[in-house]
Protein backbone atom coordinates (compact mmCIF):
# COMPACT_ATOMS: atom_id res chain seq x y z
CA UNK A 1 0.00 0.00 0.00
CA UNK A 2 1.26 3.17 -0.95
CA UNK A 3 0.48 6.36 1.45
CA UNK A 4 0.98 9.90 0.11
CA UNK A 5 0.78 13.03 2.95
CA UNK A 6 0.43 16.38 0.83
CA UNK A 7 1.61 19.14 3.36
CA UNK A 8 0.97 22.82 2.56
CA UNK A 9 3.11 24.87 4.11
CA UNK A 10 2.17 26.99 7.44
CA UNK A 11 2.34 30.34 7.64
CA UNK A 12 4.60 32.86 5.79
CA UNK A 13 5.41 36.87 6.15
CA UNK A 14 3.50 37.28 2.89
CA UNK A 15 0.62 35.84 4.87
CA UNK A 16 1.29 38.04 7.87
CA UNK A 17 2.09 41.27 5.41
CA UNK A 18 -0.70 40.51 3.15
CA UNK A 19 1.45 40.33 0.29
CA UNK A 20 0.76 38.34 -3.20
CA UNK A 21 2.70 35.12 -2.95
CA UNK A 22 3.30 33.12 -5.88
CA UNK A 23 6.88 32.82 -6.92
CA UNK A 24 7.44 35.62 -4.14
CA UNK A 25 10.15 33.98 -2.33
CA UNK A 26 8.68 34.85 0.91
CA UNK A 27 9.61 32.87 4.29
CA UNK A 28 7.89 31.03 7.44
CA UNK A 29 6.91 33.21 9.95
CA UNK A 30 7.68 32.16 13.78
CA UNK A 31 3.82 30.56 14.26
CA UNK A 32 4.69 28.87 10.77
CA UNK A 33 8.21 27.64 12.38
CA UNK A 34 6.63 26.12 15.13
CA UNK A 35 3.39 24.24 13.13
CA UNK A 36 6.03 23.18 10.48
CA UNK A 37 7.49 20.91 13.66
CA UNK A 38 3.70 20.07 14.77
CA UNK A 39 3.17 18.67 10.95
CA UNK A 40 6.46 16.46 11.38
CA UNK A 41 5.78 15.42 14.63
CA UNK A 42 2.28 14.54 13.47
CA UNK A 43 3.95 13.12 10.47
CA UNK A 44 6.83 10.99 12.70
CA UNK A 45 3.27 9.41 14.37
CA UNK A 46 1.61 7.97 11.06
CA UNK A 47 4.71 6.54 9.55
CA UNK A 48 5.89 3.36 11.26
CA UNK A 49 9.83 3.80 11.80
CA UNK A 50 11.47 1.95 9.37
CA UNK A 51 9.78 2.54 6.72
CA UNK A 52 10.89 3.73 3.42
CA UNK A 53 10.18 7.54 3.32
CA UNK A 54 10.28 9.75 0.21
CA UNK A 55 10.37 13.16 0.77
CA UNK A 56 9.91 15.85 -1.64
CA UNK A 57 8.96 20.26 -1.60
CA UNK A 58 8.67 22.71 -3.80
CA UNK A 59 12.22 24.92 -3.93
CA UNK A 60 10.10 28.16 -2.95
CA UNK A 61 11.81 29.11 0.66
CA UNK A 62 8.79 28.67 2.96
CA UNK A 63 8.32 25.29 1.37
CA UNK A 64 11.64 24.12 1.37
CA UNK A 65 11.84 25.25 5.27
CA UNK A 66 8.68 23.32 6.02
CA UNK A 67 10.20 20.11 4.05
CA UNK A 68 13.39 20.47 6.31
CA UNK A 69 12.13 20.55 9.69
CA UNK A 70 9.91 17.16 8.71
CA UNK A 71 12.81 15.96 7.49
CA UNK A 72 14.84 16.51 10.04
CA UNK A 73 12.21 14.56 12.17
CA UNK A 74 12.31 11.68 10.14
CA UNK A 75 15.49 11.37 9.27
CA UNK A 76 15.21 11.78 5.40
CA UNK A 77 16.50 13.81 2.90
CA UNK A 78 14.74 16.49 0.72
CA UNK A 79 14.22 16.18 -3.13
CA UNK A 80 13.55 19.77 -4.16
CA UNK A 81 11.00 19.96 -7.45
CA UNK A 82 10.12 23.50 -9.11
CA UNK A 83 6.99 22.04 -10.80
CA UNK A 84 5.70 21.61 -6.73
CA UNK A 85 5.53 26.01 -6.81
CA UNK A 86 2.77 27.96 -6.37
CA UNK A 87 0.88 29.38 -9.48
CA UNK A 88 3.04 32.49 -10.83
CA UNK A 89 1.91 36.08 -10.54
CA UNK A 90 4.07 37.76 -12.49
CA UNK A 91 4.31 41.16 -11.91
CA UNK A 92 1.94 41.25 -8.80
CA UNK A 93 4.75 38.95 -6.90
CA UNK A 94 5.57 40.65 -3.84
CA UNK A 95 3.27 43.21 -4.19
CA UNK A 96 0.55 44.39 -1.72
CA UNK A 97 -3.10 41.61 -2.22
CA UNK A 98 -5.18 44.37 -2.25
CA UNK A 99 -3.00 45.67 -6.39
CA UNK A 100 -3.92 42.35 -7.39
CA UNK A 101 -7.32 42.15 -6.63
CA UNK A 102 -7.92 45.31 -8.37
CA UNK A 103 -7.03 44.04 -11.60
CA UNK A 104 -7.70 40.14 -11.42
CA UNK A 105 -10.01 38.89 -14.01
CA UNK A 106 -11.98 35.71 -12.95
CA UNK A 107 -12.29 32.97 -15.60
CA UNK A 108 -15.87 32.58 -17.08
CA UNK A 109 -18.14 30.17 -15.68
CA UNK A 110 -18.06 28.27 -18.99
CA UNK A 111 -15.47 27.82 -22.13
CA UNK A 112 -11.84 27.34 -22.01
CA UNK A 113 -10.98 28.21 -18.01
CA UNK A 114 -7.55 26.89 -18.60
CA UNK A 115 -6.23 29.13 -21.36
CA UNK A 116 -7.75 32.20 -19.20
CA UNK A 117 -5.29 35.42 -18.79
CA UNK A 118 -6.21 36.64 -15.29
CA UNK A 119 -5.21 40.18 -16.33
CA UNK A 120 -2.01 40.21 -14.73
CA UNK A 121 1.81 40.63 -16.96
CA UNK A 122 3.59 37.56 -16.64
CA UNK A 123 0.93 35.25 -14.57
CA UNK A 124 0.64 31.45 -15.53
CA UNK A 125 -2.52 30.68 -16.63
CA UNK A 126 -4.40 27.02 -15.40
CA UNK A 127 -3.11 25.41 -18.56
CA UNK A 128 0.83 25.45 -17.76
CA UNK A 129 0.47 25.74 -13.41
CA UNK A 130 -1.33 22.74 -13.52
CA UNK A 131 1.02 20.67 -16.10
CA UNK A 132 3.82 21.14 -14.35
CA UNK A 133 2.07 19.73 -11.14
CA UNK A 134 0.78 16.92 -12.76
CA UNK A 135 4.13 16.35 -14.60
CA UNK A 136 6.15 16.41 -10.84
CA UNK A 137 3.17 14.23 -9.63
CA UNK A 138 3.47 11.63 -12.07
CA UNK A 139 7.24 11.48 -11.31
CA UNK A 140 6.88 11.16 -8.11
CA UNK A 141 4.78 8.60 -8.00
CA UNK A 142 7.26 6.67 -10.28
CA UNK A 143 9.37 6.14 -7.23
CA UNK A 144 9.09 2.83 -4.80
CA UNK A 145 8.62 4.81 -1.83
CA UNK A 146 5.74 3.55 0.78
CA UNK A 147 5.45 6.71 2.30
CA UNK A 148 5.93 9.93 0.31
CA UNK A 149 5.34 13.21 1.34
CA UNK A 150 4.82 16.49 -0.59
CA UNK A 151 5.19 19.72 0.55
CA UNK A 152 3.94 22.27 -1.62
CA UNK A 153 1.32 25.25 -1.80
CA UNK A 154 -2.62 26.35 -1.34
CA UNK A 155 -3.18 26.44 -4.92
CA UNK A 156 -0.54 24.07 -6.06
CA UNK A 157 -2.59 21.26 -4.06
CA UNK A 158 -5.33 21.57 -5.70
CA UNK A 159 -3.58 20.22 -9.14
CA UNK A 160 -1.76 17.56 -6.74
CA UNK A 161 -4.94 16.19 -5.39
CA UNK A 162 -6.23 16.48 -9.45
CA UNK A 163 -3.09 14.68 -11.06
CA UNK A 164 -3.49 11.71 -8.08
CA UNK A 165 -7.62 10.72 -9.20
CA UNK A 166 -6.50 10.92 -12.46
CA UNK A 167 -8.77 13.88 -13.66
CA UNK A 168 -8.11 14.72 -17.03
CA UNK A 169 -6.30 17.91 -17.25
CA UNK A 170 -8.90 19.26 -19.28
CA UNK A 171 -11.01 19.46 -16.84
CA UNK A 172 -9.07 20.31 -13.88
CA UNK A 173 -10.21 24.42 -14.28
CA UNK A 174 -13.26 23.56 -12.98
CA UNK A 175 -11.71 21.79 -9.80
CA UNK A 176 -11.08 23.32 -6.36
CA UNK A 177 -9.74 21.58 -2.98
CA UNK A 178 -9.69 24.01 -0.48
CA UNK A 179 -6.50 23.61 2.09
CA UNK A 180 -5.24 25.90 4.66
CA UNK A 181 -1.72 26.29 5.33
CA UNK A 182 -0.39 23.68 7.38
CA UNK A 183 -2.48 21.28 6.69
CA UNK A 184 -2.38 17.67 5.92
CA UNK A 185 -3.89 15.69 3.34
CA UNK A 186 -3.70 11.71 3.46
CA UNK A 187 -3.96 10.14 0.28
CA UNK A 188 -3.64 6.53 -0.29
CA UNK A 189 -3.70 3.29 -2.58
CA UNK A 190 -4.20 -0.44 -1.83
CA UNK A 191 -2.39 -3.32 -3.57
CA UNK A 192 -5.04 -5.02 -4.67
CA UNK A 193 -7.42 -2.99 -6.93
CA UNK A 194 -4.97 -0.09 -6.99
CA UNK A 195 -7.79 2.74 -5.85
CA UNK A 196 -6.69 5.36 -5.25
CA UNK A 197 -8.21 7.61 -2.23
CA UNK A 198 -8.58 10.70 -0.60
CA UNK A 199 -8.67 9.66 2.93
CA UNK A 200 -8.40 13.04 4.54
CA UNK A 201 -8.61 16.03 3.10
CA UNK A 202 -7.39 19.29 5.01
CA UNK A 203 -6.55 17.15 8.31
CA UNK A 204 -5.50 20.17 11.01
CA UNK A 205 -5.80 18.57 13.87
CA UNK A 206 -2.11 18.40 14.43
CA UNK A 207 -2.09 22.31 14.71
CA UNK A 208 -4.71 22.52 17.75
CA UNK A 209 -3.39 19.54 19.98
Amino acid sequence: MRSVYVVTHPEATHHTERLVGGWYDSQLTRAGVSAAESIGVALRAKIPRGSEVELFSSDLQRARQTAQIIGGLLEVNVTLDHGLREKSYGEAEGKPQAWLDQRFMPPPAVGDRMHHSDGVSGSENKWSFATRVYASVEGILEGRGEHQIVVTHGFTATFVLAAWIRMPIEAAGYVNFRVSPGSITELRQDDYFYNRQIVVLNGLTHLSA
